[in-house]
């Protein structure tokens, strides 16, 4: 008897959770990004990769369609001063097909980044399209070189009052939780300055591309 009534209640608890779960799963997750973006991981959405060939192109593709990546600084905490310390950021390079190649961050003092940043600006960006569907899809592991990924170097600063407003648009279409993130962090705007440019979409090494053919690609 208390076997049928745990297996009833079994049943009841199933039937009850199932249009949850199904919703869970069909419903794009929220901050994923914007409207008509937030779905990169499906296939059907996330625009072809461009000819390895070009370096300069791929390195913008992946700046585009990644919505995130990870920024090293130097790190300023007294266990492991000095040395490199990686964190997931949220990122954009711009509105859906609107790609600037710059990389805008949204970023809070009470970040251990931030604070390194403060110390020295200097810090690198990796992205990779392991996020997206292309390399599940081509079941390229996400370290193999097929699986491509950039590593941008520079330095990071706020933005200027000529380009808040973009670095904001670009940010919040893709990020719309952003939006509600509490004030009391004092949130601002920033952007990684890029010096130097690493692709790795293949076997052989890294390819070098400067800031001038970087920025000098039409992308869209």
């Amino acid at each position: 008897m208390a076997g049928r009534v745990r297996g009833s209640a079994r049943a009841l608890l199933a039937a009850l959770l199932a249009p949850a779960l199904v919703a869970l799963l069909v419903t794009p997750a929220r901050g994923r990004g914007g409207r008509d973006h937030g779905d990169w991981d499906a296939a059907a959405l996330l625009p072809p990769l461009p000819p390895r060939e070009d370096a300069a192109l791929v390195a913008r593709f992946v700046a585009h369609v990644c919505d995130w990546g990870a920024l090293a600084t130097v790190a300023t905490e007294e266990a492991v001063r000095g040395w490199p310390f990686a964190d997931v950021l949220s990122l954009s390079d711009g509105p859906p097909g609107a790609g600037s190649g710059v990389p805008y961050l949204y970023l809070s003092p009470l970040q251990q980044a931030v604070s390194h940043l403060q110390e020295n600006p200097h810090a690198t960006l990796t992205m990779s399209l392991a996020q997206t569907d292309f390399c599940r899809k081509h079941g390229y592991d996400p370290q193999s070189p097929l699986c491509a990924h950039i590593i941008l170097a520079g330095t990071v600063t706020k933005v200027n009052e000529t380009e808040v407003d973009f670095a904001k648009r670009s940010l919040f279409i893709r990020h719309p939780e952003m939006k509600t993130w509490p004030s009391s962090h004092n949130w601002f705007f920033a952007k990684l300055n890029i010096t130097n440019i690493w692709v790795l979409d293949f076997f052989g090494g890294p390819k070098i591309v400067t800031p001038e053919e970087y920025y000098n690609v039409t992308f869209q």
